[in-house]
């Protein structure tokens, strides 16, 4: 039990570091999508307003490590404690770190498709969103919005995906012990 532990704490610290640099590629995609949904949303909501300005790609950056290191724990969290209940360590491992891995997968997939369906779909409907005035380009705004919806959305289905590969390993495994 010792072991599959030191494993879960490794899992949560891989998990954490894989959904911050997802958080930083992904800002630094939205960013070139939409200047102003940092410039003006995303830097306000972090706080970053004088700042974000001044480095504005290094900020974007921060600002998706900040939105994005908790979801990493929870996933390793989750993750690893279904891991817990597999018969060894080395099927903890192979389910919990591949669980992780499609959870990050799929996360990447559903940020893909909000970003076609940002760009295609909601950028076109005529809602009455509470928007900044002052907006240039809403439709880029609009577009890198549904892509971080989306991402989270992505990682929430990948972590209900991942619970699953999980059991069924578990259970295969179970299966082939009969």
């Amino acid at each position: 039990m010792t072991k599959k532990i030191g494993l879960l704490i490794l899992l949560i610290i891989i998990s954490i570091i894989l959904a911050s640099i997802y958080g930083i590629f992904h800002n630094q995609i939205s960013y070139s999508i939409s200047t102003e949904y940092f410039t003006k949303f995303k830097f306000e909501q972090f706080g970053f307003v004088e700042y974000g300005l001044d480095t504005p790609r290094m900020t974007a950056g921060l600002i998706g490590i900040w939105a994005t290191w908790w979801f990493g724990l929870l996933i390793g969290l989750i993750n690893g404690i279904v891991g817990l209940f597999q018969p060894t360590s080395k099927i903890m491992w192979k389910s919990s770190f591949g669980a992780t891995i499609r959870t990050l997968l799929i996360a990447i997939g559903f940020g893909i498709l909000g970003i076609l369906v940002g760009k295609f779909i909601i950028s076109n409907l005529n809602a009455n969103w509470n928007l900044p005035a002052d907006l240039t380009d809403r439709e880029s705004f609009l577009t890198a919005g549904t892509m971080h919806n989306f991402s989270y959305l992505g990682g929430i289905i990948g972590l209900i995906y991942g619970i699953i590969y999980q059991l069924k390993i578990k259970k295969a495994y179970a299966q082939h012990r009969l």
